[in-house]
């Protein structure tokens, strides 16, 4: 292994996207709003590389275009800040002379608010963001790009996500897929594969 791959949200970076709302509309109209939209189709699109402009096009209700715009405008809100202990691995793995980069599925509207919102991302070497790529995971040519723009072999790179379903097209490209769950499991796992030391007690042990 000589490389790690990182999706961003909620592995580097918390993504809440109701908290971009909170203060400003109650629990329930966001409710309604994300149904109505269908939050997570529209938010893919997005991540494909659909312009926000386009997307409130599709929204006929003036109140939940109204809500878009803010969510848009107040998109900082909607990271919350960094995942606990993520930033830590990502040093570790600097200091150990391993490669790190990112692929990630993010609007190219909004990705320059990762870095101030987590700043180990800003760490990577580089990152894929799939809004400029016009390409999304679990599509296989995204991690087929990534591979070549980075120059990586997938059969010597881990691959981390929270998503299984990336994390299954990610193995069938080729990487050693990790799913994760929280920072101290991914270094456990980093750790297994030869990447990070173990800690003295053996805590690390898989």
């Amino acid at each position: 292994m000589t490389a790690v791959l990182f999706d961003l949200g909620n592995v580097l970076v918390r993504w809440d996207p109701r908290a971009a709302f909170a203060g400003n509309w109650s629990e329930t109209e966001v409710d309604e709003f994300l149904r109505a939209v269908d939050f997570p189709a529209l938010n893919l699109a997005q991540d494909a590389g659909r312009p926000w402009a386009q997307a409130r096009e599709t929204i006929a209700d003036p109140g939940h275009r109204a809500m878009l715009d803010h969510y848009v405008t107040h998109f900082d809100r909607a990271l919350p800040g960094p995942v606990p202990g993520s930033a830590a691995v990502v040093e570790e793995l600097i200091a150990a002379g391993v490669r790190v980069y990112g692929l990630t599925n993010w609007s190219a509207e909004t990705f320059h608010h990762a870095v101030p919102a987590a700043p180990a991302i800003g760490r990577l070497a580089e990152v894929v963001v799939s809004g400029r790529e016009g390409l999304v995971k679990p599509d296989p040519r995204i991690f087929a790009l990534a591979a070549q723009r980075f120059g990586l072999r997938p059969a010597s790179t881990v691959f981390v996500d929270d998503s299984p379903r990336n994390v299954e097209a990610a193995a069938g490209a080729g990487y050693d897929a990790v799913l994760f769950s929280d920072a101290g499991a991914l270094r456990g796992a980093l750790v297994a594969r030869g990447l990070l030391p173990g800690a003295a007690d053996g805590s690390d042990a898989p």
